[in-house]
């Protein structure tokens, strides 16, 4: 069953916690931080599709649909989920952050295998006790079900997991792929001491 697959760039945050910059667009060795995450993340996938709230243009010029979110408010990741989902046409779509530029090679392959496995709506990286609920590998006939929580107010993602077929999937062996960049302190020492798994 090897269905078609849909990347999505999440790119739509606020980045308070880097000073209200766009995270995504945030230099890290000589490249914007979404460069990184686009170029491990598109061979995976048989298109790709980035979320973004601010500077559409600039995101654009990577040369992939944009698609803000549709849901008002920066309702955070899920409303980013359901943007993805609104604009995917294939019947998996997986999601990876802006900010996570050592994403893992076979991020897909794992998450689709678990997916398969139990039959489930989701599956969604692990790494340890610690769910990575933005990596996530999910069908896209679970819009409707996004839709009605996220207008009845919900923006919790493990509420909305709750709700659905969820599988976790362990990433113990690769938990670096996950390292993600919050702070302008944080993207400078990636950018000098983290070992790239190239």
């Amino acid at each position: 069953m090897n269905q078609t697959v849909t990347g999505l760039v999440l790119a739509g945050g606020l980045g308070r916690r880097m000073g209200g910059v766009d995270k995504g667009l945030q230099p890290f060795r000589g490249e914007p931080l979404v460069t990184h995450v686009i170029r491990r993340l598109e061979p995976q996938v048989d298109r790709l599709v980035i979320n973004a709230n601010q500077n559409p243009d600039a995101y654009a010029a990577f040369g992939y649909p944009v698609q803000g979110d549709l849901m008002p408010g920066y309702a955070g990741p899920l409303a980013g989920l359901h943007a993805g989902l609104s604009a995917c046409t294939t019947p998996l779509l997986v999601s990876a952050p802006c900010d996570s530029p050592f994403l893992a090679a076979d991020l897909v392959s794992r998450l689709r295998a678990a997916l398969e496995d139990a039959n489930a709506d989701l599956a969604c990286a692990a790494t340890g006790d610690q769910t990575h609920p933005v990596f996530s590998l999910l069908r896209r006939d679970v819009l409707p079900g996004l839709t009605r929580f996220l207008q009845d107010g919900g923006r919790k993602v493990g509420l909305w997991h709750a709700s659905i077929k969820a599988v976790v999937v362990a990433f113990d062996d690769e938990a670096d792929a996950f390292a993600n960049i919050n702070t302008v302190e944080e993207l400078a020492a990636l950018s000098v001491h983290h070992e790239d798994h190239d």
